[in-house]
Order: C-alpha cells, then structure tokens, then sequence
C-alpha cells in the first residue's frame, strides 16, 4: 500500500465502459512526511476522497477487490482516506490540520 495527496479530479466523456461511474483523482504518491516520490498518478476512488486529502492506496489485484472497482482497468485504488501518520512517535500528518 502507498500514501498520496489528492491534487485534482480527470473526466472525460469517451472512456472504457467499466470505468463508467468511476470517480478519478490525479494524485501524488508521498512519503510519511508528505514529500512527493511520484508526481501525478491518476488513481480509482472508493472512499470519496478530495482535493487536498491524503489516502491509502491498494495497489495492482487488490485495487480491483472492492464491488466499485470490480473488472475496472485501474492499478491503484483510494480505499481510506487518512486521519493522522505517525512515525517514530510524531505526528506528521493530521487530516484538517489547517
């Protein structure tokens, strides 16, 4: 599993029909203290995520468990959106913080 910040939304009107219904987040994958290791992945959403969020991603098979993604070509997921990441006994990351 990785951790990412949403960073914006993709649409589009002509697309594989399994990705209809499909909300589509374009994300950073980061490290515990928020710094970015991959640039713009656009991922699957399951757990209604927005701008600004961090979430957990499922990643290849397991991105394609849950009844929303069943089928869908996606190879990453959000499938929680992240409260708080603690490291070493430090917050480093705490949802709504300001």
């Amino acid at each position: 599993m990785k951790i990412a910040r949403v960073i914006g939304s993709v649409t589009g009107a002509i697309k594989d029909g399994r990705l209809v219904g499909q909300k589509l987040l374009l994300v950073d994958i980061v490290d515990a203290s928020g710094a970015v290791l991959n640039p713009s992945q656009v991922i699957t959403d399951t757990c209604g995520a927005g701008v600004g969020d961090m979430v957990l991603l499922a990643s290849g098979s397991a991105a394609r468990i849950s009844p929303e993604t069943s089928g869908a070509p996606t190879d990453e997921t959000a499938v929680m959106l992240v409260d708080e990441i603690t490291v070493n006994n430090q917050l480093t990351y705490q949802a709504n913080s300001g």
